[in-house]
């Protein structure tokens, strides 16, 4: 009895040993935790890499002609971070938000949906996802002279075109006078 009352005693005095959460703060995650995935829609592109490289299949993108929809039902997400590491425009991150537990009835509603919107080709008005600008800097990192907001509102084909004209030295679709029939 006497050595109950002493350990007691003494955590009373010293607290607890354990985690204190949810009556208390909690102690700092480590460093390489994974928490749930996060998509960022402004750089999102739509190519389906990450439902290709989700092990779990927790990964699902439904493409509409006025956009895209990108699911990702995290009760099934495994957290292995394939999707992350393949994704090329680096719009998945896993956080570190560990705090997944939900109950049994809502196990179907753990989802996140984000939906981006397509919008006309700024030449031939075909439906198109804008180039991120981020991804545009990088691709046009050596060419200061061209006018990214331009060039972020062409379609493949027409930013093709674009290209090959800024090779040759001929004059850019925008900046060339209209032909009069």
């Amino acid at each position: 009895m006497a050595g109950f009352l002493k350990v007691l005693f003494r955590n009373l005095l010293e607290g607890p040993s354990t985690d204190p959460f949810p009556l208390g703060p909690t102690r700092m995650e480590p460093e390489r935790l994974r928490g749930k995935v996060v998509v960022d829609e402004t750089l999102c592109m739509g190519c389906g890499i990450c439902v290709y490289s989700c092990v779990a299949g927790a990964i699902n993108i439904q493409h509409t002609e006025e956009g895209h929809t990108i699911t990702i039902w995290h009760n099934a997400c495994c957290r292995c971070a394939s999707c992350k590491q393949f994704c090329p425009v680096h719009a998945i991150t896993l956080v570190k938000d560990w705090h997944s537990a939900h109950e049994e009835r809502d196990k179907y509603n753990v989802v996140e949906q984000k939906s981006i919107q397509y919008e006309p080709c700024s030449v031939c008005g075909k439906k198109i996802r804008p180039v991120p600008t981020e991804i545009l800097k990088k691709l046009y990192v050596n060419n200061s002279d061209i006018d990214l907001e331009h060039v972020q509102h062409l379609c493949p084909a027409c930013r093709q075109l674009e290209d090959a004209r800024r090779s040759a030295g001929l004059p850019a679709a925008a900046e060339q006078p209209a032909v009069e029939s």
